[in-house]
């Protein structure tokens, strides 16, 4: 697979493709501000299967697409031979804003889900632009399956699994707020029409743009590793009944410097219509 790169205000934002070495995903990573400050890490050591920008799932019908140990009832993070990969299928459309790719998900020789992901870069300010990432999973295949987490598998408060965007690790742990709540704790694991999260010269504004995807809760951390996602299954497994889909769409304000909640929840206003 050839890779995107991604533009805006005719200077370099994004890189899209393979790394080598990953765990089986394409990602974005460098994304930096209009400035060029970069807002992704890419195998950090904390966590070697953080790759940027992405669209991860631990459990797929019991295959791990999210890289690294599956959690296991009863017995905590293990090493199994169960990862899945995304696999290019192919462009619909590539352009320096954006592109529309094709990507099947497979486990054990089987496709358990074609995904139709979409992303769409634009500028809001001579400081800020917008990463639009849409992505719809469809299960082809003739029986039910479903999407799990570690939380669903015993882990509490390990809701992870959809979108995820790992930020830089800094000397201090980024600020996190939402429109209503301040803090890691405060808002791990509470659904918000938005969340910021602030670091040393950046500000990333994450905010889901359909009603679906605003209702599922935010996981963040900050302390241990700056990272923030939208969880699909985060307390209960998501079924995927046999031709269904799930549909999801998140918009991310990249912006230099720390903005305050009035300016943060106005770029939301701006770039969120539905």
């Amino acid at each position: 697979m050839t890779t995107a790169l991604l533009s805006c205000a005719g200077r370099p934002v994004g890189r899209y493709g393979y790394g080598s070495g990953t765990d089986g995903r394409p990602y974005l990573h460098p994304v930096t501000t209009l400035a060029g400050i970069p807002v992704t890490e890419e195998r950090p050591a904390d966590h070697l299967h953080h790759l940027g920008v992405s669209v991860a799932v631990p459990d797929v019908a019991g295959h791990n697409f999210w890289g690294g140990r599956t959690f296991v009832r009863g017995q905590g993070p293990t090493e199994l031979d169960n990862h899945g990969v995304q696999r290019h299928r192919g462009w619909k459309l590539r352009d320096p804003d954006g592109f529309v790719q094709e990507l099947g998900w497979q486990a054990g020789g089987t496709e358990l889900l074609r995904e139709h992901r979409t992303v769409a870069v634009g500028e809001l300010s001579p400081t800020a632009w917008v990463l639009d990432l849409s992505f719809s999973l469809t299960n082809r295949g003739t029986t039910a399956l479903s999407l799990g987490s570690p939380a669903t598998n015993g882990r509490p408060g390990a809701g992870y699994g959809g979108f995820f965007w790992r930020a830089p690790k800094e000397a201090a742990a980024p600020a996190v707020f939402t429109d209503t709540r301040e803090g890691e704790e405060a808002v791990h694991g509470a659904p918000a029409d938005w969340l910021a999260l602030a670091g040393d010269g950046w500000t990333l504004v994450f905010a889901g743009a359909t009603e679906e995807t605003r209702r599922d809760p935010w996981f963040v951390r900050t302390t241990e590793y700056p990272g923030v996602g939208s969880s699909l299954a985060a307390d209960r497994r998501l079924p995927v009944e046999a031709g269904s889909t799930v549909v999801r769409r998140i918009v991310t304000v990249v912006a230099d410097g720390r903005l305050d909640r009035d300016t943060a929840a106005a770029y939301v206003r701006k770039v969120v219509t539905a």
